[in-house]
């Protein structure tokens, strides 16, 4: 607009000065060299003008044939350019199509045009991973190594490359040395991270971790989450050799992380060994309420050394007063008080999930209580019946793997924090069950009840925490019997001491059919320790009483450390 403006107002100048001109006669005399012009103003003036034109164009076409070769080979590098580009956006649709040789095509293309442009060596490089050609894609990537320009980019293609060759050394360094180069690069912090995670290395992940949340890698609440975790994986692997440590680094995670189950049960569990019941409890009741679990209620139900079964029944209730609505609320204090002997108390704590929450756990307690209570095998036999089809117990779970213990990555993919308190999905095709169900028909026959619950539950806790990979089929192996002690062992021994009997494997989906092999006939029978060492109970008075309640303790540690 303001060209044309302009370009106005000089044609009405131009005929202003002309009009003006012409109303204003006059004339011209030349005199040059014995020769003498005579002619108007106006006519002067014309010719004047003219010949300035005529100078412009002669400059103007001599200009031109004297930058000709320039313009021309201007012309053909911007014509170069714009078949390099439509080459480089032709390839890299190609690429995200799938299309090999097209990619191939365009690739060389663009590698005719324009040599030096960076986008041309991924292309190239993008080209001979989609053709398979990872010796020639891995030199491209090494070759934009030499370049400020392209190194980056070609770090991260080599890491890429050796993540597919499963080289983890090779990620390891090529992920620092783009972190060196420009921390504020996502991606090596991220990579960086995971790698140190799969491979334990808590205290590198720690240091990557503060680096991420300095350079806003990562969201403040998320870095905390994760800081939680690491430092709850250090505190469990210190938990026996350095317990200072260990504590200190379980009351961290616990401020970060009030939630993160194994962070409160390694805190609660070194501050009563310390004499800190006070403490210790305040923590677990803190994570009770978010996240209860059984870990969490032995670890409060023997928070303090030396008291009865009675009193860690009233302990038990206190923590069930606090998150009333779980499950896990009931079971802990069903267990402690049949560790009581308080069956009255176990029925009626267990008495709500008796139809429709009824779970493994609770069926095998009630079978317990029918047990040790009266002795009625029928009812017992009744209670292990329906512990076979009854709905799973909730476990730790991450990537389809059913863990009986929490880890900080998940076995299959090395991801954080991926491990959770839930029900897991039951894939294995009642597998479980079957195996249950042949342990049951086998113990019912031979007319011990306490074994059969004591077997119930070891194959119910194995087969909850058995991860969906296919079983392999192995001989069958036949319970061993455990000498009985020569005295009675301590109350830590008892809580963590686990069923001797051995669960068979499940069979393959190819062996459903076939006949089950034959099964040893003969009975392992079971000896634990009459009571507790702080029990001040009274010893039985045979075999059987015995039996019983070293059963109630050792289905106790089950119950509460599944």
């Amino acid at each position: 607009m303001t060209r044309l403006v302009l370009f106005l107002l000089g044609v009405i100048l131009l005929a202003t000065g002309l009009s003006w001109l012409a109303d204003r006669p006059g004339s011209l005399l030349v005199t040059w060299q014995g020769y003498e012009i005579e002619t108007s103003v106006f006519r002067a003036v014309v010719i004047f003008a003219a010949l300035i034109g005529l100078a412009l164009l002669v400059w103007s076409i001599l200009r031109q044939i004297w930058s000709s070769p320039a313009a021309v080979s201007h012309f053909l590098t911007r014509r170069r350019q714009r078949r390099g580009l439509d080459a480089l956006s032709s390839g890299m649709i190609a690429i995200g199509a799938g299309d090999r040789s097209m990619a191939t095509r365009y690739a060389l293309q663009a590698r005719k045009s324009l040599p030096n442009e960076p986008l041309t060596h991924l292309l190239r490089a993008q080209a001979a991973q989609l053709s398979g050609d990872k010796v020639t894609a891995r030199r491209i990537f090494e070759a934009m190594l030499a370049s400020p320009d392209t190194e980056q980019l070609g770090l991260r293609g080599l890491f890429l490359e050796a993540g597919r060759e499963g080289e983890t050394e090779a990620q390891r360094q090529f992920a620092e040395r783009a972190l060196k180069l420009n921390p504020k690069l996502s991606w090596p912090v991220e990579a960086l991270f995971e790698l140190q995670c799969k491979a334990g290395d808590w205290a590198g992940a720690l240091q990557t971790l503060a680096l991420a949340k300095r350079h806003g890698h990562v969201e403040r609440p998320v870095a905390d989450r994760r800081r939680a975790v690491l430092l709850a994986a250090q505190a469990l692997a210190l938990e026996e050799e350095s317990p200072e440590k260990a504590l200190t680094l379980a009351l961290e995670a616990h401020g970060l992380a009030p939630s993160l189950i194994p962070a409160a049960a390694v805190a609660g569990r070194l501050l009563a060994a310390r004499g800190n019941t006070p403490r210790a409890a305040k923590i677990i009741q803190k994570t009770w309420i978010k996240a209860p679990h059984p870990e969490l209620a032995t670890a409060y139900a023997y928070a303090r050394i030396g008291d009865s079964p009675r009193d860690r029944l009233d302990r038990v209730k206190k923590l069930f007063a606090l998150n009333p609505m779980s499950i896990e609320s009931s079971i802990a204090v069903a267990v402690a008080a049949i560790e009581a002997h308080d069956y009255a108390e176990a029925r009626r704590i267990l008495q709500p999930f008796t139809e429709l929450g009824l779970t493994r756990r609770v069926a095998a307690l009630l079978a317990r209580v029918e047990a040790e209570e009266s002795g009625d095998k029928g009812r017992a036999r009744e209670w292990l019946a329906r512990a076979v089809t009854a709905p799973r117990d909730a476990a730790w779970v991450a990537d389809g793997v059913i863990s009986d213990r929490w880890a900080p990555v998940s076995p299959v993919t090395g991801t954080l924090d991926a491990f959770a308190w839930r029900v897991p999905a039951d894939e294995t095709e009642g597998g479980e069950e079957r195996i249950l169900g042949a342990d049951l028909t086998e113990f019912i026959a031979s007319g011990e009840p306490e074994t059969v619950i004591v077997k119930a539950e070891a194959v119910a806790r194995e087969s909850e925490h058995q991860a969906p990979p296919k079983a392999v089929p192995s001989e069958t192996e036949t319970p061993a019997a455990a000498p009985p002690p020569a005295k009675a062992a301590p109350a830590s021994d008892v809580v963590d001491a686990k069923p001797q009997t051995a669960a068979k494997p499940a069979e393959p989906a190819a062996d459903r059919g076939r006949a089950p092999p034959q099964r040893t006939t003969e009975r392992s029978r079971i000896f634990t320790p009459p009571h507790a060492p702080d029990d001040p109970g009274p010893e039985p008075e045979d075999d059987t009483d015995a039996t019983s309640t070293g059963l109630g303790l050792r289905a106790t540690a089950g119950t509460l450390k599944a």
